[in-house]
């Protein structure tokens, strides 16, 4: 019908927008790795845009099958663990420590600093969400920290929690 056709050619120009958005996100990734003397070699580029386009955390090997079954690009493990290394030593993507996954940056086309990294991360579904925390209250963190007779390792912070589109119940909560 003409509602499905109208659907369709929604879903390609919403496709085709998620494309250039994430070629954008790429190209602006080889650009800071070229303004810290370092390369994005097509291989980084690979693993990067399997991060950027899964929109969920994967671990080395997630990403080793993402990347050959979505993507077509054909990477073997140790080298995914190499790459990730590389990107993340350059401020691409996180590791989530709670999850021993890795997520793309969402300030990778950002030109300006960011605040300490906060992600919230859902139980149920494992949807990631990264956000900034305020100064004021990384700072509060790291003095109630060193009350307690502790240093932070990091100033990352990952918060279980449940995203709206997944149901909770009252077990989930305690």
């Amino acid at each position: 019908t003409l509602l499905e056709a109208d659907d369709d050619s929604a879903l390609e120009r919403l496709n085709l927008i998620n494309q250039r958005n994430d070629q954008a996100v790429i190209a602006h990734a080889q650009k800071r790795c070229a303004e810290s003397g370092t390369k994005l070699t097509a291989k980084r580029s690979q693993v990067l845009e399997g991060l950027v386009k899964s929109k969920k955390a994967l671990s080395a090997y997630e990403l080793t099958d993402y990347c050959r079954e979505e993507l077509g690009y054909e990477l073997l493990p140790m080298s995914v663990y190499r790459i990730l290394e590389f990107l993340e030593e350059n401020n691409l993507i996180h590791r989530l420590n709670t999850t021993k996954k890795y997520i793309a940056c969402s300030h990778i086309s950002c030109e300006h600093s960011h605040q300490a990294p906060q992600f919230l991360i859902c139980k149920s579904c494992s949807k990631v969400e990264e956000v900034s925390i305020p100064t004021p209250v990384v700072a509060l963190v790291e003095e109630t920290t060193e009350q307690a007779g502790f240093r932070l390792a990091n100033n990352q912070l990952e918060i279980e929690c449940y995203c709206t589109d997944c149901p909770t119940t009252e077990s989930d909560s305690s």
